[in-house]
């Protein structure tokens, strides 16, 4: 097991993976910029490295100074949590490079789910339900012939990134070229590619996500399903586990579709195998795989009674097995609401400035960052 683990994140889910190394007597490692120096996770951590000042590109997403933190304290692990580095590639290559372990799946595993069109590919070689759809297009009259074969409406989608960038719903062949070359743009901007694909697209879908684990010995686990339909521009803010108003039958091809596509790829650590779940004649299609731990893996540890966190260590270590043989019955029912710092009269617009106070319930299980007279930056996400 690892002596000590860097933490390479910060807010909320840095707060949280500190709490799993403290209950397992791992030492943590807390990195910061300058606008984080108050909060929560520097104050918890064994150790904090400052990683300078400016924006989340110039401190949490320069991997060099990431993997120095972790060399110059001798951390031989390091957690990615969600967002900044979690799925980069070249991040988790660098990890393997300098003799450090990247607590997730290997880089390949990152960029064969990272791109959705190879994704896709793979879930049809798993025999996983999808949505009409096609691979890579060449360019817009190729996109208009086989919006055509799909039937209208279609999403135009770009096959990197994420979060809703680079997703255009089509009603019309006017519409699908007028929206092609923005597409394009939008992701060649975003994900440095360009590269876009069509699916059809179904106007009242719920989307429900079965969260899966794998080790290094070819075992997979499904952990129950979390119901994340609850958005706004592309972004969850109400989840649920279980999945209300879900069959039993349903709920149970979703664990086999999802644990097919988990033992194809090999797939090792905590992922979520995301489906769009058409109510109207219980039929569910393949999304996207998230190879990383989600925002909303607390209401499945709530639930299934597990520490996600802790699991993903153990396997990065190598000590993770007989996760077959672990028994996904739920107990209870868990709903996560994620608060947003935001201006509701501006449109919901992210919004930065002092926390005067602030006070939770001690009948809920809180993941956070923020306490009494810290500033919310506004250089990192809202949440």
């Amino acid at each position: 097991m690892f002596d000590k683990v860097l933490i390479a994140n910060r807010g909320a889910i840095a707060v949280r993976i500190e709490r799993t190394l403290k209950k397992m007597g791992i030492g943590s490692v807390a990195v910061y910029s300058k606008a984080d120096q108050d909060s929560l996770h520097v104050e918890r951590a064994d150790e904090a490295v400052y990683i300078g000042d400016g924006t989340a590109k110039e401190t949490y997403l320069d991997t060099k100074k990431i993997i120095k933190a972790a060399l110059d304290t001798g951390a031989k692990a390091i957690h990615p949590g969600y967002g900044f580095l979690s799925e980069n590639t070249d991040f988790a290559k660098e990890c393997e490079e300098n003799g450090i372990k990247f607590i997730g799946p290997d880089s390949e595993q990152i960029k064969l789910f990272g791109l959705k069109h190879s994704a896709r590919a793979l879930a049809e070689k798993a025999d996983v339900p999808l949505l009409p759809g096609t691979g890579l297009l060449s360019g817009v009259e190729e996109a208009v012939t086989e919006a055509e074969k799909i039937g209208y409406p279609v999403i135009l989608k770009s096959t990197a990134g994420g979060g809703g960038i680079g997703m255009r719903i089509c009603n019309s062949t006017e519409e699908l070229r007028q929206a092609y070359d923005a597409v394009c743009h939008l992701a060649a901007a975003n994900f440095n590619d360009a590269g876009v694909f069509l699916e059809k697209y179904i106007r009242k879908a719920r989307h429900v996500e079965v969260q899966i684990f794998g080790n290094e010995y070819g075992e997979v686990a499904t952990l129950g399903e979390r119901d994340c339909s609850v958005q706004r521009r592309n972004q969850k803010v109400v989840e649920e586990s279980p999945a209300p108003n879900l069959s039993d039958t349903v709920r149970e091809q979703m664990y086999t579709a999802a644990k097919s596509l988990a033992k194809t790829s090999g797939y090792r650590s905590a992922g979520t195998v995301e489906f769009l779940y058409d109510e109207s004649d219980e039929k569910f299609y393949f999304l996207e795989v998230n190879t990383r731990l989600q925002v909303e893996h607390g209401i499945t540890e709530e639930v299934y009674g597990v520490d996600l966190v802790e699991w993903m260590i153990k396997e990065a270590a190598g000590e993770l097995k007989g996760i077959e043989e672990f028994k996904a019955v739920p107990n209870g029912h868990s709903i996560e609401v994620r608060v947003y710092a935001e201006d509701c009269i501006n449109n919901f617009r992210p919004c930065s400035g002092k926390i005067d106070d602030v006070t939770f319930s001690d009948k809920a299980r809180v993941e956070t960052w923020i306490r009494k007279n810290i500033e919310i930056s506004a250089l990192y996400d809202p949440m």
